[in-house]
Parts: structure tokens; sequence; C-alpha cells
């Protein structure tokens, strides 16, 4: 006899990205040669001064629970950094601390939707938010963001999608999955509609705010419009900048009242975030910077050479990304075409598929996304796997009819 699911669980999907690295991680342990795109996270390893750190919080016996909200010296380290790198100013009573950025998402949706409510959501967007807002009762309303239009949120359709029943609107910039990234101008003409819709709160998810090229700068809503402060939740972590993926530790800044309610949450579920992560992470923020930006110079040196080998496959347009490490590009071109099976590939996920079974190369598909027909491949990997799978699928892409 099989166990009852919720509702709610079973109408779940299951994460995307997730699942792509489990089939992949099947794969070659059956022995199959994948060269995997799919990465959401550094391929570098963390940097050794923050490693030591943890060994000396280790020995020290910083091994227990902490507080739900975090140990003092992380809030307080990140009070620093909002000040010093984004000119915002928190206290660490406005700062929780949690088991990756993911999970203060969804704690902040769980504190704060009820059914009926409504998140507006530029597509392409990350997969588990649509999934997090239904599973926490509330409605995704979903804003297609074209190539045309940068990949990006324009202020005529947010205006047009904001009703009464919205609650929240989510904002990534540095995007994942297309790598677009709001200018200060695009920012205010947002930042001009939401002042006048003082019901909806803002939900910044900066976790790539490190990982920009060709000049761009990250841009924050409350950099434009202090005012908004009082509705507005930064979501940030270590995982991306310090290839800290592992440690898994986000963070939440934040109006207290909304804070608290966080927190009140996490007490419920992990108590709190590690102790000797936490450590780690005050050791990150405080420490040596240098290493994330050569980490960005470095990514910047692998887009460029990704956009170099793609462009000009068949079927295939793509674009550099202006942050994060992810190339989105179109496979409009390949939509109607036969494989050597005889197989008409009518979708972007008949594409990924296709490139999987023919070139033993691992991507996700737009779909997942949000906006196909586009498939989004990682950077953050080497440069001869960068090399390799790329020249795999010009091959695979080539022998299609």
């Amino acid at each position: 006899m099989s166990v009852k699911l919720a509702s709610r669980v079973a109408e779940l999907k299951p994460s995307a990205s997730i699942a792509a690295k489990k089939k992949v991680t099947e794969l070659q342990a059956a022995g199959r040669q994948i060269i995997d795109f799919t990465i959401g996270e550094p391929d570098l390893d963390t940097p050794a001064h923050i490693i030591d750190a943890a060994v000396v919080a280790m020995r020290n016996g910083d091994t227990h629970y902490t507080a739900t909200a975090g140990t003092p010296a992380l809030r307080q380290a990140i009070c620093a950094k909002l000040r010093r790198e984004n000119g915002l100013v928190y206290t660490p009573d406005q700062i929780v601390v949690g088991c990756g950025a993911k999970q203060l998402i969804f704690e902040a949706f769980a504190a704060t939707l009820d059914s009926g409510n409504e998140v507006v959501i530029p597509a392409p967007y990350w997969v588990s938010y649509p999934d997090m807002v239904a599973l926490n009762g509330a409605k995704p309303v979903i804003i297609k963001c074209p190539e045309s239009r940068g990949f990006k949120l324009k202020p005529d359709d947010l205006e047009k999608a904001i009703t009464p029943k919205t609650r929240w609107l989510i904002l990534n910039s540095p995007n994942n999955p297309t790598g677009a990234v709001y200018t200060r101008e695009e920012m205010f003409e947002l930042t001009t509609v939401l002042a006048r819709h003082p019901h909806v709160w803002i939900l910044t998810d900066d976790i790539y705010e490190h990982l920009m090229y060709d000049g761009h700068q990250h841009v924050n809503p409350l950099q434009v419009d202090e005012k908004l402060a009082a509705r507005t939740l930064i979501i940030n972590g270590l995982s991306k900048a310090y290839a800290m993926t592992g440690w898994r530790i986000g963070y939440a800044a934040g109006p207290k009242d909304l804070v608290d309610a966080i927190a009140k949450l996490l007490g419920q579920s992990t108590t709190c975030a590690s102790s000797v992560s936490q450590a780690a992470a005050v050791a990150a923020l405080d420490g040596d910077q240098s290493l994330v930006r050569q980490a960005a110079t470095l990514y910047q040196s692998r887009r460029d050479r990704m956009v170099e080998l793609l462009d000009g496959i068949p079927g295939l347009r793509v674009r550099a990304a202006d942050g994060a490490f992810y190339l989105y590009p179109s496979v409009e071109g390949l939509i109607g075409r036969k494989t050597p099976a005889g197989k008409i590939l009518e979708t972007d996920l008949d594409v990924s598929l296709y490139l999987l079974d023919e070139a033993n190369v691992a991507v996700l598909d737009g779909a997942a996304y949000g906006l196909s027909p586009y498939l989004r491949l990682s950077f953050a990997i080497s440069s001869p796997a960068i090399e390799e799978g790329c020249a795999r699928i010009r091959r695979a892409c080539e022998a299609l009819r």
C-alpha cells in the first residue's frame, strides 16, 4: 500500500536542474562520457582561507547550534557587506541566515502567501520560483520577456500584470538562465511602477551579483528608490561568488517583522544553518575579495569562448550574457529538423534530448525556464569541456536534415 501524498506535493514538479544533474550522474556511472552543461555551480573549489576558517572553527568547538537567525558575527558581516558593496544600511536584527538562498525564498513565501495571492514572475525564470509560489497556495503570474526585449521585464508589462491580489514581484539580476542584467535606468522604470502599487512587495534574488561582465554593474532596486525598503526582501548567498554551494549558506535582508517571521519558520524546520559553514561565511565576506573578481574574469573568458564556438552552428542563435554563468541560445532554427534516426524535433526539450542521445552533451531546455525555444548552457565548466562539448553540439546540429 503506497502512502497517500498531500495534493500540493503530488502536483509539485521536480526541480529541472536537479533532475538533470541526477540523470547526468546516472549516465556517467553507466560509462557514458557526458559533457555536462547543466551545471549551476562553480567548478572552482572554495578558496583556501575560507576552508581554513572552517577548520579553525571546528577545532575551537564551534560545532553547536547557533541562533536561528544566524550567528552575531555572520549577521554583522552581512550588514558590513551590504553597506560596503551596495550602499545599503541594515542592522543585524534585519538579517536572517538560512541553508542556502533557496530555503529563504521558500520561507519568505511561506510567511506571506495565502490562497488567492499572486506573485509576478518574469520569464525566463529560475525553475523553482513558480513551484515555490504554488506550493504555498498562491498563483504564479508569468510575464514573458522575449529576447527582443533583452529578456527583461518592461514597465508597461509589469503595470498590466499587477492586480489587487499581487503580493510579490520577483526580480533576478543577473538572471538565471539568460544572464540579463538590469541597468540603473531600467530598474528606475520598474521602481516607478512599484511606487504606484504600495501593496506589492519586491523579492530581489541577487545571488549572481558578483558575476558581471563587460563593465556591467549590479543594481538593486533599493539603490534606485530607498523608500521601497519597507517592502523589499534582498536574497543573496555565498554559493556562486565564493564557490560554496555545498556549504549551504544564504541570507535575507529586509524589514524586521518579515525577517522574524522567516526565522520563526526556520526554528520549526532546520533550527539553524551549519555553525561551521557560518564561520566560513564570515571569512568569505570579511576576507580578500580579489578571488571573487578573478573568478568573474575567468568566467568571462569562458563565456567569450563558448559564444565564439556556438556562433555559426546551423540552427543556433547565441548572444553573450551580461552576467551569471549561463548562455541561453535560441534553437528556433532547429525546430522542424529531422534527426539521423528520423525523429522530428518539435520542441526545445526534443533538442536537448537529441543532444544527450546523439552527442553525449547535457543541456537544459528553455521550457523549464518558461520561455522556448531555447537551451541553457553553463560555462561554469572547464575550458577543455567547453571546447569538446561545443564541437559535439556542432556535429550533432550538422547531422540534422
